[in-house]
């Protein structure tokens, strides 16, 4: 009885930032659990080989690459997954990229990248699924921010302020919607070992920061698979506009 909550059966789910990472690992998990995939980001190659894997599984899986920065581009992953697959129950607006420096010392443009992917992606793609699932009256939004999003930390003031931007933007979003039957919450992932970071945690740094976390490790990336499943099925139907972290306890602090 309880397993019917989270089975994903015949919905489909778009998942940014699905090449690599925890991407890879939402899009596989959500595939498992029952849903068709259309997985999202800027390298085909490296989609083709997370859509085999979907495949394995037995469910569809549709490749769009494009840049979610880029409204047209956005526009058409949408034009081509309701061609596809004729709808979208499921948004995971994952795609991110890391941003450090000193304020004194910080590069406007870097800056503007790391807001423009970390915020203005995640937003574009709500804007233009969220017509799709206010028409049919339901929909799961998945916001994938961060940690970071609601503690400091030295030298990553764009990071933080772009996931922490985009927990206000669940927020609000899901206030808007709350009437249409459409949940959007956050995934706030702790330290996860992800292509984007193995190079500091191989470094000499990397075993003295792991020693400080409460847990005392990195997160595995199926390790947020079960998160991501529950944010994506009925059983958070009365569940919208929160944070879920996924942390190792590192928010406790």
């Amino acid at each position: 009885m309880v397993a019917k909550w989270f089975d994903l059966s015949g919905r489909v789910a778009v998942v940014t930032g699905a090449s690599k990472g925890l991407g890879r690992s939402i899009a596989v998990a959500l595939a498992s659990a029952g849903s068709d995939i259309v997985a999202v980001s800027r390298t085909r190659a490296d989609l083709e080989i997370v859509a085999e894997e979907i495949r394995a599984i037995g469910r569809r899986a549709l490749v769009v690459a494009a840049d979610m920065v880029e409204e047209q581009a956005v526009e058409r992953m949408v034009r081509e997954t309701i061609d596809h697959f004729g709808c979208i129950d499921i948004l995971v607006n994952n795609a991110g990229i890391e941003g450090q420096g000193a304020v004194i010392e910080m590069d406007a443009e870097r800056w503007d990248r790391v807001m423009r992917v970390n915020l203005r992606g995640p937003m574009l793609c709500t804007k233009h699924v969220g017509p799709h699932m206010i028409a049919r009256k339901r929909g799961k939004v998945i916001n994938v921010a961060s940690v970071l999003a609601t503690s400091a930390a030295r030298y990553m003031s764009p990071y933080l302020a772009s996931k922490a931007a985009l927990v206000q933007l669940t927020r609000a979003t899901a206030l808007e919607w709350i009437h249409d039957n459409i949940q959007v919450n956050a995934l706030c992932p702790g330290y996860f070992l992800t292509a984007m970071n193995q190079e500091f945690f191989a470094s000499d740094a990397g075993p003295k920061f792991i020693e400080k976390l409460p847990s005392k490790r990195l997160g595995d990336p199926k390790e947020i698979e079960g998160a991501a499943v529950f944010l994506a099925s009925d059983a958070t139907s009365y569940m919208t506009g929160t944070t879920l972290y996924v942390d190792g306890g590192h928010s406790l602090r």
